[in-house]
């Protein structure tokens, strides 16, 4: 019988901003399958709804029981009209209905538990909707094939929450691609060649070090901070910043196309991890900015955080400070401002950890499980 080469990826979230999904997307087509992509989008404006395979459907988020409702009915509805042998829910939110309808169809169940869904920072102040969501995992997550994770600690952590050992291991790692054109930011944003570039790149959100790296902005000359990313809390930053008097000092960039992504942050001269320890998930952190900086090339200063603090002191690509101490931050940026040699080490350091740590490589590992 010939084998079901199609395949069905579900997200809640836009495909196209999403480099794991991209990349998902990229290494399933490049071994010749069928994929069909089902996402959503309620923040970014003028988007494309269909683009071949791909839809973004658009959702409008006035009330949460309105919003849910119809993303569940757009992707229930989605997901009758396919027949895949393969079916990836790509957060806990599309789980529950990528199981019942792949059970229907009598495919494989992929879940990307790319958070731990019961320990969200953002759902601390909601604890009936975090309870909710750790009940939904909780069923659902025993029905899935494999489990997909981005890091060791995830996958221990979710074995032994749940008492399964179907776990996988896939890194939020980028394609290995040369970079020919970095952003010219100096240009671009009229700075001087002796000012140094600090970069936010990811989802706004409170505890990912965005009010950290003001402070710093704040007690070091010379340097501006660039924010490539979007999200809820953009506007709060940003008044954040007005108030500080660091308006000419702060940029904002917005959303970044992903086939752009790393080019533009070979722009800047150092990238920030600094997530806050407000939850386990942020904790057992490993987040694909990190992994973007040191295909960049750029030095990175991150939490000291286990995972992250590993991937650090393997590849010697920075420092790992700890997020609640202000001076050990400002000395770390200080010692790559002005110890050309380190920083020098550090961006070597940064080329040859990328030829290992890539999406090519560690995609191997699924493809190993599936054929």
């Amino acid at each position: 019988m010939k084998k079901n080469r199609q395949v069905v990826i579900a997200f809640l979230g836009n495909f196209n901003y999403d480099s794991r999904c991209l990349n998902l997307h990229h290494s399933f087509t490049q071994r010749g399958y069928d994929v069909k992509v089902i996402s959503f989008d309620w923040l970014t404006p003028n988007f494309k709804e269909q683009i071949g395979d791909v839809s973004v459907l658009k959702l409008k988020k006035k009330s949460s029981f309105i919003y849910y409702l119809k993303f569940a009915s757009q992707l229930i509805i989605n997901l009758l009209g396919t027949n895949a042998g393969f079916y990836f829910a790509e957060d806990v939110y599309t789980l529950p209905f990528v199981v019942l309808i792949a059970k229907l169809k009598r495919g494989k169940v992929f879940y990307d538990s790319r958070e731990l869904y019961g320990f969200l920072a953002g759902l601390r102040d909601r604890q009936i909707i975090q309870k909710l969501l750790f009940k939904i995992e909780s069923i659902f997550i025993r029905y899935a094939d494999t489990i997909i994770t981005t890091g060791e600690m995830d996958s221990e952590f979710i074995q032994k929450q749940y008492k399964i050992n179907n776990t996988l291991v896939i890194r939020n790692l980028p394609l290995f691609q040369p970079i020919d054109s970095p952003y010219n930011f100096r240009k671009v944003l009229s700075l001087s060649n002796e000012t140094k570039i600090l970069l936010y790149q990811g989802v706004v959100l409170h505890g990912r070090g965005l009010s950290l790296l003001l402070n710093v902005v704040k007690k070091i000359n010379d340097i501006v901070l660039v924010v490539m990313g979007d999200g809820e809390q953009r506007e709060f930053y940003k008044k954040s910043a007005t108030d500080a008097g660091l308006i000419d000092r702060v940029y904002f960039m917005g959303k970044i196309p992903q086939r752009l992504l790393l080019n533009y942050t070979a722009g800047a001269d150092i990238g920030f991890a600094l997530i806050e320890n407000i939850s386990l998930s942020y904790y057992y952190a490993l987040p694909n900015k990190m992994f973007e900086y040191i295909h960049a090339g750029l030095p990175v200063i991150v939490s000291n955080f286990p995972q992250m603090k590993k991937i650090v002191d393997d590849y010697k690509i920075g420092f790992a400070v700890n997020p609640e101490d202000d001076k050990e931050i400002t000395g770390a940026v200080e010692e790559l401002i002005h110890n050309k040699s380190k920083y020098d080490e550090f961006t070597s350091s940064c080329r040859k950890a990328a030829e290992v740590l890539n999406w090519d490589a560690e995609i191997k590992k699924l493809f190993t499980v599936i054929e």
